[in-house]
């Protein structure tokens, strides 16, 4: 199987139609997202050529503590991001900290323990990002279910809190709902995975000229990996942010 993976710079320049079509649809319907398109897409452009650069200087470099360094630099701004996506919960930068590093952290062992990747940074750094991103989304779905329950829920929760419950008590079933809309997105992805869309992984082997057959195998470790990473992510960010959500005397405080 022979391909062509060449894109010329006059390809690349003509396929930016694409997004001018997005913007001439915002215009037309005055959506009032031109800036953002325009934007977003340029920052696209930009962040891409700087990180391809970055990963041949570590890709041909492979040192362990280099490589190290990209997972912990990716890792922390996915819990940036994730913390800014908070809508004003207190100390989310550390709580998306502490969940992003540690669904990382055993993700990314239980693969190489197993054997599916190796640590060298073509395998892991590319790996790390696909896992960060997934549970930088989980995050932000977690932390919008979190606000919007103890919303629509604070009577609820004040009925509960005047009976005796404890905060936990109180906030269990706002904590298993925000548990499950983090874990939603890739449970649903994975319900409909080679029937509605052929993934990210999966669709770049096969262009890249892998043998389909071959890349489902990569494509179902992808799967799993990113169930795991947004159920460890969101379970522990559920559990340490619901806390904010009351002062120190055990009060509602939203």
């Amino acid at each position: 199987m022979t391909n062509s993976l060449d894109i010329s710079n006059l390809s690349l320049l003509l396929s930016t139609s694409l997004l001018f079509i997005a913007i001439f649809i915002d215009y037309k319907e005055k959506l009032g997202l031109g800036n953002d398109i325009f934007i977003s897409g340029l920052r696209a452009v930009v962040q891409l050529f700087i990180i391809g650069y970055v990963l041949s200087y570590v890709i041909q470099l492979d040192n362990v503590l280099v490589t190290l360094a990209m997972v912990l630099f990716i890792v922390y701004n996915a819990s940036y991001n994730a913390h800014k996506r908070s809508d004003g919960i207190p100390n989310s930068l550390i709580i998306s900290l502490s969940s992003i590093g540690f669904g990382t952290a055993i993700t990314l062992g239980l693969l190489v323990l197993t054997g599916v990747i190796e640590w060298t940074p073509s395998q892991i750094v590319p790996i790390t990002g696909m896992i960060a991103s997934n549970a930088m989304v989980a995050l932000g779905l977690t932390y919008q279910a979190l606000n919007n329950k103890f919303k629509d829920q604070r009577q609820h929760v004040l009925e509960k809190l005047a009976l005796g419950a404890n905060e936990k008590q109180a906030s269990m079933s706002i904590i298993r709902s925000s548990v499950k809309t983090g874990m939603s997105p890739s449970i649903d992805q994975t319900k409909t995975v080679g029937l509605v869309s052929l993934p990210g992984m999966m669709s770049g082997l096969i262009f890249a000229g892998v043998d389909p057959t071959e890349a489902i195998r990569y494509q179902i470790v992808v799967m799993f990996m990113l169930i795991g990473v947004t159920s460890i992510a969101s379970f522990i960010a559920s559990y340490m942010a619901y806390k904010q959500f009351y002062n120190e005397r055990k009060q509602l405080i939203i």
